[in-house]
């Protein structure tokens, strides 16, 4: 079957089978259906999905970049000059908080591992608690069912054995 998709401002026609066509648009053939009706209801599904005119694909690309071109009522255009939305945010790094999350996921777990290295598992638990995880000294304490000077005693002496290092 042919098949004619828009290139940039020109129709090409491809080659495709029919059982490929299908499963790539999801069309099914209808019983009372002709082949050169099929064909037809095939083209006009990619005319309706790909075939929009060059407009529409720039149009989608570039609307919020602040050079699509507005038409008035009266049949006036005009140019929309304002910077596009992302670019007048005040803090950018919304835009790659995925990213940050797992590059501080990453340094967290090499922090952690570097300290299970150094001290003994039950000292490191309490240091990655309390100076990465932001817990308090008496929730820490409170967690574990230790008294909480005890859980100072020991998160002091581990910084002092962490500072020589």
């Amino acid at each position: 079957m042919k098949i004619k998709m828009r290139y940039e401002d020109a129709y090409q026609t491809l080659e495709v089978e029919t059982k490929e066509i299908e499963k790539w648009l999801n069309i099914s053939i209808i019983e009372e259906e002709s082949q050169e009706d099929y064909e037809k209801r095939i083209q006009e599904v990619i005319e309706e999905r790909f075939n929009r005119p060059d407009y529409n694909s720039w149009h989608k690309h570039d609307r919020h970049t602040g050079n699509a071109y507005m038409k008035c009522k009266d049949g006036t255009v005009e140019v929309n000059t304002e910077e596009a939305i992302m670019f007048r945010a005040a803090d950018k790094s919304a835009f790659y908080s995925s990213i940050n999350s797992v590059h501080n996921q990453i340094e967290y777990e090499e922090y952690c591992e570097i300290l299970r290295s150094l001290l003994k598992p039950e000292i490191a638990d309490i240091v990655i608690a309390i100076a990465l995880d932001d817990m308090s000294v008496g929730e820490y304490a409170e967690l574990i069912g230790d008294d909480s000077n005890n859980v100072s005693h020991r998160y002091r002496r581990a910084i002092k054995k962490l500072k020589k290092v």
